[in-house]
């Protein structure tokens, strides 16, 4: 972060981005001048997504002592998406910016201006190519995965070249090469892929889409440097001869049997440079298996998912820790709950040793009525205790204008592994909850949710309220509060209201935002990554849109 931050360096990352920028657009530009003189029409669209905030000092909450609330006191970001498209071509600009953004470290500002992202396809018969900056995955993702997830400024383009190919009308191939993005830079690494898909029918009930990929990671010469040294620093038991190349390999399918589906997928990789439980830097293999298995019909489902990792660390380089320089994603076992209070111990996946089970089951003996029934139980491979929960909910939606959810979750989460928090218990949480809302017309509802948490370990205990109204299709409101009104140990300053007033106004493919917000302290998880944030006090503008 600090070199990213160096102004000299910033300066010489502008004047390049820009000259790609502009190298972009004129490319675009007469691509557009060269098919409309000769009378062919193109389809341009996008889409702009900013946000804004405002940095509310608030010691009661510990949001303060730094410099968002101490000096800077506003910042924002903004990412502009532009799309064109013609007869099997196909650009794409994207422009990012941040100024005094909190959104890569929530606790440090980050500035930056320019091209985030481009990329040139051509579809040519069966071959398709594409170069650029690239969002693709092999399989789940486990192996290789390239996405955005803004909530939490992941964006680990691959910057290279893709060749797409259908052998058949049953078979496809895939392969890249290239370097991961972080931010305006790259990582240095060289990352190599191959994958090849299928898709083939049984007769009228069976359906395979069976899939292989192999993935090869090389370290350039600095990171190479970097782990050396810290090898030589380390006791002389633990250390080793690191490898520059990696090697990993996959394969996976899913069948479907009428209301039977059955995906599973296995992950290997070659002995790779990695931090081990010991927090020293390892050489080890990694492994994974990850399956889903499920059966529907009318007024009933059931599914079960598992998965077992070992060492399965995939990164640009060991030196790239958090967030940073992830090359994979890899699902998680348990459910991502939307409401508030449970949402706060969503236990990420961890890639150095897990095993995990869940079920679900869902019953509907009626159109009116659903009941759904969870269970999730996690360990690490040596049977520590990680994560368990049990989960109940009912939906009743029998009355003409109101509708009904209810349940509870009892749950144990391991905070000392999960948030990294030495020596804290294992917290055990019951959290029953009811929704209700209440339809005026067919434009008009009000939403009301009320949660209660009851824990002993962490922040204590919690009551949260929320009332939401909505005007279709243009307007929004709500009013939520977080009590904690049973302080745990880590509630310092005592009992503490968490408000949250928010406002949407939707204007055809424009949407407006504003709020004011309290926020606790925790773990943000959006698909299994997850991060800490401090607390936050402040306002928050947010505007999408679309043409």
């Amino acid at each position: 972060m600090a070199k990213f931050l160096n102004s000299e360096n910033f300066i010489i990352i502008q004047y390049l981005v820009m000259k790609r920028f502009i190298v972009v657009l004129t490319i675009l530009l007469s691509i557009t001048l060269s098919y409309n003189n000769v009378s062919a029409q193109g389809h341009l669209s996008g889409d702009l997504m900013m946000n804004v905030n405002f940095f509310n000092r608030d010691t009661a909450i510990n949001a303060s002592d730094n410099p968002l609330y101490d000096n800077v006191l506003s910042g924002g970001e903004g990412w502009l998406n532009l799309r064109y498209y013609n007869k099997g071509f196909t650009a794409t600009v994207r422009v990012d910016a941040f100024h005094n953004s909190n959104r890569y470290n929530p606790i440090q500002t980050l500035n930056g201006y320019g091209l985030g992202a481009w990329s040139l396809s051509k579809d040519i018969d069966d071959l398709s190519i594409t170069a650029g900056y690239i969002y693709d995955q092999i399989g789940s993702g486990i192996l290789f995965r390239a996405y955005e997830d803004r909530g939490l400024l992941i964006d680990n383009a691959l910057v290279g070249i893709r060749l797409k190919y259908q052998l058949t009308d049953n078979i496809s191939f895939k392969g890249f090469t290239g370097q991961q993005k972080f931010l305006y830079e790259r990582y240095k690494p060289i990352i190599k892929g191959a994958n090849v898909e299928g898709s083939f029918s049984i007769g009228d009930n069976i359906f395979l889409t069976p899939g292989i990929g192999a993935l090869n990671r090389t370290f350039d010469q600095d990171n190479m440097d970097e782990m050396v040294s810290s090898i030589n620093s380390q006791p002389l038991a633990t250390r080793f001869v690191p490898v520059y190349n990696m090697y990993s390999f996959t394969a996976y399918n899913n069948l479907t049997i009428g209301g039977v589906n059955w995906y599973i997928e296995g992950c290997y990789k070659t002995d790779d440079n990695i931090i081990g439980q010991s927090g020293l830097l390892e050489l080890r293999p990694g492994n994974v298996v990850f399956t889903t298995l499920g059966y529907a019909r009318k007024g009933f489902a059931v599914n079960f998912t598992g998965k077992r990792t070992e060492n399965f660390e995939m990164r640009t380089s060991p030196n790239e820790v958090l967030i940073r320089g992830l090359m994979n994603w890899q699902p998680i076992v348990a459910r991502l709950r939307p409401q508030r209070l449970m949402a706060r111990y969503t236990p990420a996946t961890l890639n150095l040793s897990e095993i995990a089970g869940g079920g679900d089951v869902l019953i509907a003996p009626n159109e009116d009525l659903s009941i759904t029934l969870n269970y999730t139980h996690i360990n690490t491979l040596q049977d520590v205790k990680l994560y368990r929960e049990g989960y109940f909910e009912v939906d009743y939606r029998g009355w003409e204008s109101i509708k009904l959810n209810a349940g509870i979750q009892y749950m144990e989460y391991n905070q000392e592994l999960y948030q990294v928090k030495p020596l804290v218990p294992i917290i055990v949480a019951y959290t029953p909850f009811f929704e209700v809302t209440y339809l005026f017309n067919s434009k008009t509802s009000i939403r009301t949710e009320w949660e209660y948490q009851a824990t002993q370990q962490d922040f204590g205990s919690w009551i949260f309220g929320l009332v939401e109204l909505n005007i279709a299709p243009k307007w929004s409101f709500a009013v939520s509060d977080m009590y904690n009104f049973d302080p745990g140990p880590a509630a310092t300053t005592g009992s503490q209201h968490y408000y949250n007033i928010f406002v949407a106004h939707t204007k055809g493919p424009h949407r407006f935002t504003a709020s004011y917000a309290k926020q606790v302290e925790g773990i943000n998880c959006t698909g299994g990554v997850c991060r800490y944030e401090p607390a936050f006090s402040g306002f928050r503008l947010g505007l999408t849109t679309s043409f």
